[in-house]
Parts: structure tokens; sequence; C-alpha cells
């Protein structure tokens, strides 16, 4: 509107000033038809690249234009529509919101684990997790490859026998440990369903179920029976299956490399709620050097985390 003192409300206008007001509206009308066209023009170039912190932006010599602009303005005269604009000159782009923290406990080593993929149920693989929520199947399995492996012996019998894959790999880790001044011994291995019902009634008419059942496993549900599992000792009897063990040099060596040669400790300190047992840094457990080397660099304490798997803090 043209404001030049007169009544806004009437349109009233003093004489000799129409003209004026005219000449004003047409040279405004010029100015808006100009402006409209470099608006357009500016709506077909794209964004310029903000420059580096610190460092100039290009400028262009006078009479030029940027050559993003000069290119935008070609396209749109050829009638080729330059390409969609993402955001609008005077908005900041979006800051992608961060993806949330996955815990490691949900997530399974088929989602990061290299190498071949094995049954969690199965007694025969090397995964097969056994706790107080999954009992052997079935329960009198017996490993079909015992064997006694070539390592220092502190016990007899079937104690003295692991499946073949689990005492290779333990010839291996002891021999490793004896080139690094570490005795380990070979304190209990394989574990029959009947010994295991001896053992487990032992415990029972000692301390009662209650506390029977945080220290032995009831029949059937023993990694020992699997074959896949052992105890070790250092060969002097010192702090032999007791929670002080974890500081004698075969328990401290054991803790450190055992992963090296695919063995963890199955039953880590103030893990017990998972587990099902208490601390004992004696209790190895084979499951391969890729998934038992996973572990260790993923943080991850349990099997059950590892896999994915409920909390067994108790039979059901």
């Amino acid at each position: 509107m043209c404001h030049n003192g007169s009544d806004e409300t009437s349109g009233w206008q003093p004489a000799g000033q129409a003209g004026g007001c005219e000449t004003s509206r047409r040279a405004f009308g010029r100015f808006l038809v100009a402006g409209a066209g470099l608006a357009a023009l500016s709506a077909c170039t794209p964004d310029q690249p903000a420059a580096p912190s610190g460092a100039p932006g290009p400028t262009p010599g006078p009479g030029s234009s940027t050559p993003t602009a000069a290119a935008s303005a070609s396209e749109s005269a050829a009638g080729t529509p330059p390409a969609p604009q993402q955001r609008s000159p005077s908005s900041a782009p979006p800051t992608p919101a961060a993806p949330p923290a996955a815990a490691a406990s949900a997530t399974p080593p088929s989602a990061a684990a290299p190498g071949r993929q094995h049954s969690l149920s199965d007694p025969t693989s090397p995964w097969v997790v056994v706790n107080k929520h999954r009992p052997l199947s079935p329960a009198t399995f017996v490993p079909p490859d015992l064997v006694r492996p070539g390592v220092r012996l502190v016990t007899s019998g079937e104690a003295a026998l692991l499946n073949s894959t689990t005492a290779a790999a333990a010839e291996r880790m002891f021999a490793a440990a004896a080139a690094a001044g570490v005795i380990i011994t070979l304190a209990s291995g394989y574990r029959s369903f009947a010994t295991q019902k001896v053992t487990y009634s032992g415990w029972v008419r000692a301390q009662g179920q209650a506390a029977a059942d945080t220290a032995s496993a009831r029949p059937g549900y023993s990694e020992h029976q699997t074959g896949w599992a052992f105890d070790i000792g250092d060969g002097s009897g010192a702090d032999a299956f007791q929670p002080n063990f974890r500081s004698r040099p075969a328990a401290l060596w054991a803790a450190a490399q055992a992963h090296r040669f695919g063995f963890v400790v199955r039953y880590p300190w103030t893990f017990h709620e998972i587990t099902g047992y208490f601390y004992e840094p004696w209790h190895l457990r084979y499951i391969g050097i890729e998934a038992a080397t996973d572990m260790l660099s993923r943080g991850i304490a349990t099997l059950e985390q590892y896999f994915g798997l409920e909390a067994a803090p108790g039979y059901r």
C-alpha cells in the first residue's frame, strides 16, 4: 500500500498526489516482478556445501555466479528440472538419532561370532547349554568318544576322561601353561549319570537339598556328563574346589589364557543368579576358540547371556 499521509480507511488522496502514487505503484510492481524472478532463480539453486570450519569459502568474481547456480540456471533454461532440495537454505540439516545400544545379553553369537554355528541342545555339540532349565536329552547321555587326555592327572577312572575334542584342546592348553611355568592338573572330568546321582545325593544328605542345588547338579543336569567340561587344580591341593582357588597361578593363567584354546570359566563371580551356581574358578568349559574369544572380547560372562537364553537360577 502507498502510504503518503492519506486517510487509510477511506482511500481518499489529496489532489496532485494520485499520479505520484501511481508511479510508485508501477515502480513497486516492477520491483515485485524482478524480485519474483530472483526468487524463482534462487529456488532452483541447490544449497552450497558449508566450508570447513576455519576455511574460507569460494569468492566469486564481480558479475560472476557460483558454478552450482550457473549450472542450475542452465538446466532450468533447457527445461530440465533441478534436483529436488532436501532442505531449505534457512534450516539446518537434521541430526540423525543415535541407534539404541543393544544389550550384550540379548545378542546371540549368530549375529556376531564367526564360523560354524552349533546346536544348543544336542549334547554332542560344543555349544550345548546345560543348566537348571535345560537338562540333558537323553538324561543318561554318554559321550561316544570318551578318551583319556595326555595331561597331568590327579584323578582316575571315568573322571580322567573327556570327549576327544575337549581332550585335544586340554592337552594344548596344559602344555602352553607348562611352557609358561604354570602347572595345571585335571582334577575331575567326565561324570556319568549314575555317578552324578551318587554325588548329588551326598550333598543333599550333608547340607539339605536347597544348599545342594547351589553346589551340585542334579543327575541329568551336569556339564560334566557331556564330556565338554572339567575341573582343574595345580597339583598342590591348595584351595582345591574353593573360591580362593581364583588366586592360584593355575586359575589366574586359565582365566587369562583359556580362551586361546576354546575354554571359558563356566561359573564366573557374581553370576549365580544367571548360571544357578556360585563361583567356580576351577570349572572350565569347551565351546571352541572362536566363541570363547568372542565372549571375552565382548565382555560376556555366561553362556546364557552369550546365546540369548533365559537365566536359570533354580530348577523349575
